[in-house]
């Protein structure tokens, strides 16, 4: 494992000014581009899906205030590696992702760290915390319930909602291509689809999602994900659910009060089941809380992840 200093994006020079961009190397190929600045306690912020590290640029300033703050593109979304998915997608799996995120803070000289995470990285973030405990000091987890429940309790209501969970789960090539045909179509009508409007995203944070959706590998790096998700990931917590494992560390879980999750779940219910020590509740907005809410979501985060 290495790492490089790569001339900073566009993207990360406009909204991450100041922050060090770096380039970093697992032992099977992958490279995580990582952005961080701050002296503070570790912090590793996880995007969701379709976007990139670009969706903490209303918070990542106030955050590098109080901590090493530390951005990850999660493998198969923005600038980081797309490898080509395995038969079994194991490679894109939440504990594959998780090892990506470990490797990137101790190479940045972090063996243990408190973790931000939206939608598709809260649930890296999850499996980051059950298969290392000792490296998650605590947890913000947003709008997410867990990943097994979600599954388990699908209704129509759900199934109308968040539809793009089946589309891309569907075998390779057919979510790709249409994903490929047009990848900015892609990212507006899915975030308008759960938002009701654009209205609360910068457009240049638009631009960012649909150039890193259009990079080659991208459209086939987001269905693996999705469909690791849908099978080896389901495994996976099954056996953790069937050991009876349960997070230890601090978790705190915000939604938004306008967004499926308040409508379909329990969420503190929910991970009540799989945590020890769990609060939180809603924020003013849907999905998107960073871009949607973020002096919200800072007041909520803050003082929990400064313990």
């Amino acid at each position: 494992m290495h790492s490089t200093h790569p001339e900073t994006t566009e993207d990360d020079a406009w909204f991450f000014p100041g922050f060090e961009a770096r380039r970093i190397r697992r032992g099977d190929g992958v490279e995580i581009h990582a952005l961080h600045q701050g002296d503070g306690p570790p912090l590793v912020l996880l995007h969701g899906h379709p976007q990139t590290h670009v969706i903490w640029h209303r918070v990542a300033a106030e955050l590098a205030r109080h901590f090493h703050v530390v951005l990850c593109d999660l493998r198969g979304y923005g600038d980081s590696s797309k490898p080509a998915g395995l038969d079994d997608h194991s490679n894109y799996s939440r504990r594959a992702m998780a090892g990506d995120v470990l490797h990137v803070m101790r190479e940045l000289g972090h063996e243990s760290f408190a973790v931000l995470a939206h939608d598709r990285g809260a649930r890296v973030a999850h499996r980051l915390a059950a298969d290392h405990p000792q490296a998650v000091s605590r947890m913000t987890l947003l709008d997410i319930a867990p990943t097994l429940a979600m599954y388990r309790q699908t209704d129509e209501a759900f199934a109308r909602a968040y539809w793009h969970w089946f589309f891309l789960i569907q075998p390779a090539p057919l979510p790709e291509r249409l994903i490929e045909a047009d990848p900015g179509a892609y990212v507006r009508d899915l975030m308008r689809s759960r938002n009701g409007s654009l209205d609360a995203f910068d457009p240049r944070a638009l631009q960012a999602y649909a150039r890193c959706l259009g990079a080659p590998g991208a459209a086939h790096g987001l269905c693996e994900d999705y469909r690791a998700a849908a099978g080896i990931d389901l495994e996976h917590d099954a056996a953790d659910r069937a050991r009876g494992l349960r997070l230890s560390m601090p978790l705190q879980i915000l939604w938004g009060e306008h967004g499926v999750v308040q409508r379909c779940f329990q969420p503190l219910d929910e991970w009540r089941k799989v945590a020890l020590d769990v609060r939180g509740g809603t924020l003013p907005c849907g999905h998107y809380v960073p871009e949607e809410a973020p002096r919200p979501l800072l007041d909520a985060a803050l003082g929990f992840l400064l313990g």
